[in-house]
């Protein structure tokens, strides 16, 4: 059985959920249509003209890409430019193409976490926070022989989850009563008549992320016709998401071997250096993409490199003035996303039995040369 585009989208939201992406980000499906069985999907960095065809040989359906290929409103298709040229192949092969970026990017387990765990960093913080999650109250009223079922399926769902700790709930014994009206169908009881059951009210926290998946698994697991449940706001805030990471390689090397480790961890030829080779360094700050702006945000975090794309000669000679090394790969190093979304999608649609194939792009969309 092939996956249906909205629940592929489900499942990559689960990973990077919308809201995380900064305002105005271009993010999303942004051409065709997700209403439609997905047979193969393509997991790229950028759509250019190459990727596309690789696409169309591997008789995609569905291309996720991390950088969109639509910026600002359109005023025109026209599909004798290299855009409109774009646009129109994909629509005659009936290729989607949806956007995950700073959503991607914030994520846990996202673009920035895959960029530290390549290189071995521990002990991460954020460069910048943008996000906090919101966080609810779920109680809901469960016949006493039913509330592990239904406390098992709202934790397994993602609620429970407080800091460090999982699978936090209280329980109140009591009485719940109630009286099933002409047509009704009730578990326990019979219509006209009024009943007294023993039911525990349970209480859970839930976040923002994961509120509609808790309430459809304790809908499901819950014996009653009509459950009885609220949910509360909070003041109490969940856990915060950024962009970049600060952490700790294992142990201190110099800068020329960690430029030897960056290149190959990101796979890059060559990269551009500020500062001096022989520093032993430690703490270190990554950012996928353009980084100059976050030079400021990698000093006050205490790193003595910060290894991003992207930055400008300006803001090299300030980063060498205030002591921080930097370390350029370039804006392509996000690569790193394509083979592990590929991978993460290819578990989720497999653990639920879906034959849907995923594929990381082969094509390298990198376009400077080193010489």
């Amino acid at each position: 059985m092939f996956a249906k585009g909205q629940t592929v989208i489900q499942m990559l939201e689960q990973l990077a959920p919308k809201h995380y992406a900064l305002p105005d980000d271009r993010i999303g499906l942004q051409l065709g249509s997700l209403n439609k069985e997905i047979r193969s999907i393509w997991v790229a960095l950028d759509v250019n003209d190459e990727v596309v065809e690789e696409a169309i040989a591997g008789k995609a359906d569905l291309i996720i890409a991390h950088h969109a290929i639509i910026y600002r409103p359109l005023k025109h298709i026209q599909t004798d430019t290299p855009a409109g040229r774009l646009y129109e192949k994909l629509i005659k092969h009936d290729i989607a193409v949806y956007i995950a970026h700073t959503n991607l990017d914030v994520a846990i387990g996202g673009v920035n976490d895959m960029m530290a765990s390549a290189l071995g960093l521990t002990g991460l913080s954020h460069l910048e926070d943008v996000h906090t999650e919101k966080l609810k109250k779920l109680v809901v009223f469960v016949p006493e022989d039913h509330q592990d079922k239904v406390r098992n399926a709202v934790f397994n769902a993602g609620a429970g989850s407080i800091g460090q700790y999982s699978h936090c709930s209280f329980n109140i014994a009591g009485t719940g009563t109630f009286l099933p009206q002409e047509g009704a169908n009730p578990f326990i009881g019979k219509p006209g008549s009024l009943e007294s059951v023993a039911e525990v009210r349970l209480e859970t926290i839930v976040s923002e992320s994961v509120e509609r998946k808790v309430i459809q698994a304790m809908l499901k697991a819950h014996p009653y016709e009509e459950v009885a449940y609220d949910l509360y706001a909070m003041d109490l805030k969940g856990r915060t998401f950024g962009l970049g990471r600060v952490g700790k390689l294992f142990e201190p090397c110099s800068v020329a071997d960690l430029v030897t480790q960056v290149k190959q961890a990101f796979v890059v030829p060559t990269v551009r250096v500020v500062g001096d080779l022989q520093r032993r360094v430690q703490k270190i700050a990554v950012l996928g993409g353009s980084g100059s702006r976050y030079v400021q945000h990698a000093i006050y975090a205490g790193a003595e490199v910060l290894i991003t794309g992207d930055i400008d000669y300006h803001t090299a000679q300030d980063a060498l003035a205030a002591g921080l090394t930097i370390i350029d790969p370039g804006h392509n190093v996000e690569k790193i996303m394509k083979t592990n979304v590929a991978d993460y999608l290819a578990k989720q649609l497999s653990e639920k039995k879906y034959v849907t194939t995923v594929t990381a792009s082969n094509i390298n969309t990198e376009v400077f040369q080193f010489i």
